[in-house]
């Protein structure tokens, strides 16, 4: 396999310190760089349908919720894991768009939706083709059996981090 960049930078601190181990540098280095290619490149994507990352994220979440294609705010800002603060900026600047609308329990009018409109309906499932076909052009380096071994490892790492 060819050296890269990270490859040089571990060579460098094998030479300056020995007894350091780096490999934990070599990991953290590359998979920075492999997430600003692969925001860039997203970015690009959600670009085609005057989205950034973060509102792409709120309609998609609506779109795969089914059903009226509705949640409450809570859920949302829950599920995408910001704070109910970035939430309504969010849903204020995708209402202006006209891609979602916010709307009233029918039996609670205390109890508010925020519900794709048509529009957001069918930008969102648009944009989740190209988003997908985008997220699959990042990983053409790997068999897809390799992509299932990276898989399970980053899922396993996830979940040694997120559990107490």
């Amino acid at each position: 396999m060819k050296t890269d960049n990270i490859d040089k930078i571990i060579d460098q601190w094998a030479y300056e310190l020995p007894e350091l181990d780096a490999s934990p540098m070599a990991f953290w280095g590359r998979f920075k760089r492999i997430v600003k290619h692969s925001e860039r490149r997203l970015a690009e994507n959600f670009s085609l349908y005057q989205l950034n990352s973060g509102e792409f994220d709120v309609l998609a979440t609506l779109r795969r919720s089914g059903g009226d294609y509705r949640l409450k705010p809570t859920d949302l800002y829950q599920s995408l894991m910001i704070t109910s603060g970035a939430m309504t900026n969010r849903i204020d600047t995708l209402e202006k768009k006209g891609l979602v609308r916010r709307v009233h329990d029918n039996e609670d009018r205390r109890t508010i939706y925020v519900q794709l409109t048509k529009a957001g309906y069918e930008l969102i499932s648009q944009a989740v083709l190209t988003h997908t076909q985008t997220e699959a052009s990042l990983l053409n380096g790997l068999t897809k059996e390799e992509l299932a071994q990276l898989d399970q490892l980053l899922k396993k790492l996830l979940y040694s981090l997120e559990t107490p």
